[in-house]
C-alpha cells in the first residue's frame, strides 16, 4: 500500500480553477475527466506523484492531530485534492513537490482546508486564513517544508 496525501479545501470552489492552481507548468494541469467534477494528472515524471482534483459534498474527514487527539471535520462542499506518490520518488521528488503545489493552492485560494496523509495523520489546517502546522512537526522538518507554507 502505498503512502498518500489529501488537501481539502471548503467551499465550491470551480474544479478547473483548482486544477489550474496545482500545475507548476501549464502542461501540467490536471484534465478533466468523463465526470466534469473530477480531473486527474500522471505526473510521476515531473513531479513524482499522480494527482486527482474533484469537488464533493457532505464530507467527513478525522485524522490524528497533535498529542493523539482526533481531529474531525465535515466540509458541506469541498475539493479534495489526491496526491498518490510513487513510492521511488517520496522523499526527494514527490513531497517536496506536493508542498509546493499545496502551498500554490493554499495562495491561490481562500477558505478553510486541511492536509492529511493517509487519511491518519493532520499535517496542516487553514482556519480563518491562518496556517497551522499539525503532527509530525518533525515531518516538516525532515523534508526542511516548513519555509513552503505560510499563514
Amino acid at each position: 500500500m502505498g503512502v498518500e496525501f489529501r488537501l481539502i479545501i471548503a467551499g465550491d470552489p470551480p474544479v478547473d480553477e483548482i486544477a489550474a492552481l496545482t500545475a507548476a507548468h501549464p502542461d501540467e494541469t490536471p484534465r478533466p475527466t468523463a465526470n466534469p467534477r473530477l480531473f486527474t494528472a500522471r505526473l510521476y515524471d515531473q513531479r513524482g506523484y499522480a494527482i486527482t482534483v474533484r469537488a464533493g459534498t457532505h464530507g467527513y474527514y478525522e485524522a490524528e492531530a497533535d498529542d493523539d487527539a482526533r481531529w474531525e471535520w465535515e466540509p458541506d462542499t469541498y475539493v479534495n485534492i489526491t496526491f498518490s506518490p510513487h513510492a521511488d520518488d517520496l522523499a526527494d521528488k514527490a513531497i517536496p513537490n506536493m508542498i509546493a503545489t499545496v502551498s500554490r493552492v493554499l495562495a491561490g485560494r481562500e477558505g478553510d482546508a486541511a492536509l492529511i496523509q493517509d487519511g491518519n495523520h493532520l499535517l496542516l489546517i487553514r482556519t480563518n486564513g491562518v496556517v497551522r502546522l499539525h503532527h509530525r512537526t518533525d515531518w516538516w522538518d525532515h523534508y526542511h517544508l516548513t519555509h513552503l507554507i505560510t499563514g
